[in-house]
Parts: structure tokens; sequence; C-alpha cells
């Protein structure tokens, strides 16, 4: 038998909790290991029960979740923990910042109840939760920061890659799934995801959202490619 993904839900809204508390415990595949309020108690509950995915809101007062998404992101020890953010706002510049320092992707909370449930398969998984869509809205809002100041380093290490797995980072960078990804290039789906992983290590990208950001900051894909 499968084990559960394991979910932990961080908002300041005790009742927005209570929401997908019951939606996520309808459901035997996902198993909800705890709730916090705030930032602090979000690093703290990670760390005790180290979740398969953590559902983060963005603004809650005190420490928020894009400091608290920054700290887990960085401890070596959660690795393999993955954090969506849950945003009343499609794109802002918290949710872009916590797609850097290494969130998994984003939904908005009024997404619907399938799609939520999808996503946390999606992102426990390894992908990314970032449709094509909101990738084309992430890649225009990214181009209009007059203040961005990319990961030198990690730009540096694209110049590694071979040029297959440039292609295949430009074709993340647009949104598709490993799936898609091998439909394009005629590859089989396990050799697409072996070029996206090892495109991953070679650059330092924790995840295929910050691939996201890499394509386009290091030229691969441009506004209005999408």
């Amino acid at each position: 038998m499968t084990e559960p993904i394991r979910v932990a839900l961080v908002d300041d809204q005790a009742l927005l909790r209570a929401g997908f508390r019951v939606l996520l415990d309808a459901d035997p595949g996902i198993e909800v290991v705890g709730e916090a309020s705030d930032g602090d108690a979000a690093v703290t509950l990670v760390r005790e029960t180290v979740p398969d995915v953590v559902l983060m809101d963005i603004r809650m007062p005190g420490t928020d979740g894009l400091a608290a998404t920054r700290e887990i992101c960085a401890d070596p020890g959660l690795s393999g923990v993955r954090v969506m953010i849950l945003t009343t706002f499609e794109l802002d510049e918290y949710v872009f910042e916590a797609l850097r320092v290494g969130a998994s992707g984003f939904l908005v909370k009024d997404t619907e109840p399938t799609d939520l449930l999808a996503a946390i398969r999606s992102v426990a998984a390894g992908d990314a939760a970032l449709s094509p869509s909101i990738t084309r809205r992430l890649i225009d809002h990214v181009s209009s920061r007059a203040d961005r100041r990319p990961d030198q380093a990690q730009l540096r290490r694209l110049a590694e890659l071979t040029p297959r797995e440039r292609e295949v980072v430009a074709l993340v960078g647009e949104g598709l799934t490993n799936e898609e990804i091998a439909g394009r290039l005629f590859l089989s789906p396990t050799t697409a995801k072996t070029h996206v992983s090892r495109a991953m290590v070679k650059v330092g990208a924790r995840d295929r959202a910050q691939l996201v950001v890499l394509a386009y900051e290091g030229g691969l894909i441009r506004p209005g490619w999408l």
C-alpha cells in the first residue's frame, strides 16, 4: 500500500485551516500532520513532523510565510519538504520571492478542491504547481522588475548544461510536465525526467519552480514566447 502524502497546513485564519483539513482528511491518500498559524510555528512544525508538502499562507502577522519558506528551504535536513504557497493574489512580490527561495508553486485560496488535491500530488511527486498560464504571468512579472537580482552563480552554471539539457530547461520554463516534454522532444518520460533532474543538480535548483525563473533569467525563454 502506498504511503499517504503528509501535509502541514499553515494559515493565520483558523476557519480556512479547518476547511482545508476537512477536504484533505477526506482523501485517503493524504494525511494532515499538523497546523500552524504563523511563520515561526510553521518552521517548528515542519522540523518536528518533516511533511512531504506544506500549504503555506504568504501573508501572516509576525513572521510571514515568505520568511518561513526561506528558512525551510534553506535547511538541508528538510530538503525533501515541498512548500506550496497559498495566496489571495495570483502574483505579487511575495509570491515571486517565495518561488525564488525554493517554494514549489502556488495556488490562490479559491482554487477548486480537485485542483488543490491534484497540485498537492504533483508537488509531492517533484513537479511544480505552475500551470503554463501562471508561468506566463510569472515571467511577465519577472521581466517588469527593475530591481531583480538574479543568482549569478546559478546563471553561470547554466553554461554547464548540455544542449539537450538547455532545451529541456527551456520547456520546463514554459510550464511543461515531463510527459509533455517527452512528447515535444520525442523522448521517453523517464529520459525527460532524467534530463530535468540532472539540470537541477547542475544549476543548484531546488525544484522545477526555480528552473522556471532560471530559464527566463538565463535567456532560455523570453516574455512573449509563451
